[in-house]
């Protein structure tokens, strides 16, 4: 995905909480490599960290340590029930802005794509 890297870090919380919530946890890497997936391939690890962090510290995920395959242990991630709502409640306003935006930029970026 192209775009600018504070539109990615402005949703990368919520990204991740969208991650977390289709598995029943997840570490760093292996995050890392769903949201490139996706997509969002250029979220480093010095910026996805913190964001990890902050929702934790937020209490929209809980951390747990546990083994690693082979190697040394893994710092799980798992989403909590006030991350659950925080995703439904920012994924609708999200839906909403990604709309009016869509709308107001729309016929200018396809003319811009057509363009490429």
């Amino acid at each position: 995905m192209t775009g600018s890297s504070s539109w990615t870090r402005a949703v990368l919380p919520l990204c991740l909480l969208g991650v977390l919530a289709d598995e029943e946890r997840s570490y760093g890497y292996a995050l890392l490599g769903r949201l490139t997936d996706a997509g969002l391939a250029n979220v480093k690890a010095a910026t996805l960290y913190p964001a990890l962090t902050r929702l934790e510290e937020e209490g929209s995920v809980d951390v747990e340590w546990g083994a690693g395959e082979g190697g040394p242990g893994r710092k799980y991630y798992r989403i909590t029930e006030s991350g659950r709502a925080r995703l439904r409640d920012e994924g609708a306003a999200w839906a909403r802005f990604a709309a009016t935006v869509g709308t107001l930029v729309g016929d200018h970026a396809k003319e811009a794509e057509g363009e490429s």
